[in-house]
Formats: structure tokens, C-alpha cells, sequence
């Protein structure tokens, strides 16, 4: 699963629920997801090697 930071609930390392990989401006890559306790959406910014990872083991869709 993708972990991230959630802002509401103050928690380090929440895995992320429906993650989807987009791709910034830049051509970094971010994971965007809700939290599994709050709902509040997380983000998560990530280097191409771990996005490219997440993607194909299922953890989190392709989105761009």
C-alpha cells in the first residue's frame, strides 16, 4: 500500500485508500488518496521508481 501523511488525523504512515498515481508539471509523481479513518484526501509525492512500482503490484491506479 501507498503511505502518506494525514493532515486531519495527525497520523505518519496511513495507507492510503484508492490510490491514483498523477504526474505533476515538473514530471514528478504523486499518489492521491483518501484516509482510511477520516476520509480527508493525502498526498504523497514519490520518485519514478516507487510510482512505477506501486502501479504494478495494484497498489494504486494510473491516472495520467
Amino acid at each position: 500500500m501507498v503511505e502518506a501523511y494525514c493532515v486531519k488525523c495527525k497520523k505518519k504512515g496511513q495507507k492510503m485508500k484508492d490510490a491514483v498515481m498523477t504526474q505533476t508539471a515538473k514530471g514528478g509523481f504523486m499518489a492521491k488518496g483518501k484516509c482510511p479513518d477520516c476520509g480527508t484526501v493525502m498526498c504523497a509525492m514519490m520518485s519514478a521508481d516507487k510510482a512505477e512500482k506501486a502501479m504494478k503490484t495494484g497498489e494504486a491506479k494510473k491516472g495520467y
